[in-house]
């Protein structure tokens, strides 16, 4: 039987760069872009080729990439051997393969290990296929002459296929011709493959979360999130905040994120200690990240542009960031400290109008609709009882307080040499924020050329993407969508998918 699991893409709207630090926190939203992971046995049979039972098969499939991979996975030292290859590698999706099995054999007792071996000599069929809104089809869009319209996405088939330059077809470092939109694809997929492997071996029962806002015990939730952490670390080979991976698995939260620490003993493992025994210590660490509830209010709906002004290399701006915190760091703690309030400033004005929206719906409700057909500077005056005061004061306090955070980040900007919001997108940041409904506008994460989001009222939201389309930004169909990892009914490509539904839902 067919393991399907899912995991979002995020949005981190709060905390570039300061959520590398501890205790500093960032808003990060989880977002309708899946990553699916589909885990089957290969063979109805023990594997043919176990080689006496010490080595079982591992089929990796990524339709999108038009790739197939073939891995020997060793059953005594948990680790893989690519056998062959129309590609180059999958670093995140070997990890995540090998600490997943890891996890299987270092909990289990030995009546669970043993029909753990039985199904492991069946063979792992993986495929991997990530939704189109984590990848750029501007180009396509431009080229088919259609508009710069989230409509013209939706022709897309859905997982279209990832094309790559024929003059590195044959090189081992090829790079897709689709260029990312910066929603955290490797850590989504880190995330869905580890999630779907440990449903399928038994180590966790994601089919208890169907409801999370009921989830109460967050016990598997927890592990997956520490193995995903540790194979995406890995992977990439260094111990970052973590955020991407937090949301991947959580959905909506607030982050502060662990202490690197934490996995310095699987950084340790690639030099021969025994997977089965790091991650018994991984999973026995003291993980100290907090995560608290967060989403956006009702009635608001998060919006991605993409101005198509080229990419961010965002480690090589973090690079920076770091060099002018060492350089001068009397000057980058103010900064930050500055930074800081305003984003907590931010996030409680946003809390505040969550629990005015629960208290006051009717109200709520009649005023968002008024301030989403007017500028800002006119919301104040559509307040015509004392619970619309409050969150139209509300209202303007999270704008200011968007203000402030875009102020800053361009400060650090200028100091650090490098274009956290370039001029080219404060015009249009400044515009975005001026067109009536609209509550917030900035650059995601590590800010550069990648994206823009906004945040708007009631329904104007079709109104910035007409106006963003004039001025040569496409509004892609990302929303948000603050459920985490799931598990799914059946392969999303035996449904009616298209990009522009929000996800598919456990009944």
């Amino acid at each position: 039987m067919a393991v399907v699991a899912s995991a979002p893409g995020k949005v981190l709207m709060t905390g570039g760069y300061l959520i590398l630090e501890r205790p500093n926190a960032g808003l990060v939203l989880s977002t309708n872009a899946r990553f699916y992971a589909i885990v089957k046995p290969l063979y109805h049979h023990l594997s043919p080729d176990s080689w006496a039972w010490a080595w079982t098969d591992v089929k990796l499939t990524s339709p999108q990439l038009s790739r197939e991979s073939m891995y020997k996975l060793s059953l005594k030292n948990v680790t893989l051997q690519c056998v062959s290859s129309s590609g180059s590698g999958n670093p995140f999706v070997e990890q995540a393969v090998q600490y997943s099995v890891a996890a299987a054999h270092a909990t289990f007792d030995k009546d669970k290990k043993e029909a753990l071996q039985k199904l492991l000599l069946q063979g792992l069929d993986i495929t991997i296929l990530g939704s189109n809104n984590f990848y750029s089809y501007r180009n396509q869009i431009e080229a088919r002459g259609l508009p710069l319209l989230p409509e013209a996405l939706a022709t897309l088939p859905p997982f279209a296929s990832i094309t790559f330059n024929s003059e590195e077809s044959s090189g081992e470092n090829c790079k897709p011709e689709v260029a990312k939109t910066g929603l955290g694809s490797s850590a989504a997929m880190t995330t869905a493959v580890v999630a779907a492997l440990l449903h399928y071996l038994g180590v966790v029962n994601l089919a208890l979360l169907s409801d999370q806002n009921q989830v109460k015990d967050t016990t598997d939730l927890d592990v997956v999130h520490m193995i995903a952490q540790t194979a995406h670390c890995v992977a990439q080979g260094k111990v970052g905040s973590g955020f991407d991976v937090s949301s991947a698995v959580y959905g909506s939260h607030r982050y502060v994120r662990f202490s690197p620490e934490v996995i310095s003993s699987a950084q340790v493992s690639a030099k021969g200690a025994p997977l089965q025994e790091v991650i018994l210590e991984i999973l026995k660490g003291k993980w100290d990240h907090e995560r608290t509830k967060f989403c956006l209010p009702p009635l608001m709906t998060l919006l991605l542009g993409e101005p198509g002004a080229g990419g961010s290399l965002t480690p090589s701006m973090v690079g920076a960031v770091k060099k002018w915190q060492k350089a001068d760091p009397q000057k980058t703690q103010e900064t930050w400290r500055k930074l800081s309030e305003e984003n907590l400033a931010l996030e409680t004005q946003l809390n505040t109008l969550s629990k005015l929206a629960e208290k006051h719906l009717d109200e709520y409700k009649s005023l968002i609709n008024s301030c989403s057909m007017l500028k800002p500077e006119k919301w104040i005056e559509q307040a015509t009882q004392q619970s619309q005061e409050a969150i139209a004061k509300a209202l303007v306090g999270a704008r200011n307080a968007m203000l402030g955070i875009r102020y800053h980040m361009r400060q650090m900007g200028k100091a650090a040499g490098v274009p956290i919001e370039p001029e080219s997108q404060t015009q249009l940041l400044d515009a975005t924020m001026n067109m009536e409904g609209v509550l917030l506008a900035g650059v995601p994460g590590a800010g550069g050329f990648d994206a823009v989001f906004a945040v708007t009222l009631g329904d104007s939201s079709n109104h910035v993407i007409k106006s963003w389309s004039s001025r040569n930004v496409l509004a892609m169909l990302v929303r948000e969508d603050p459920r985490g990892v799931s598990l799914e009914g059946a392969d999303p490509r035996t449904r009616e998918i298209t990009s522009s539904i929000s996800s598919i839902r456990i009944e």
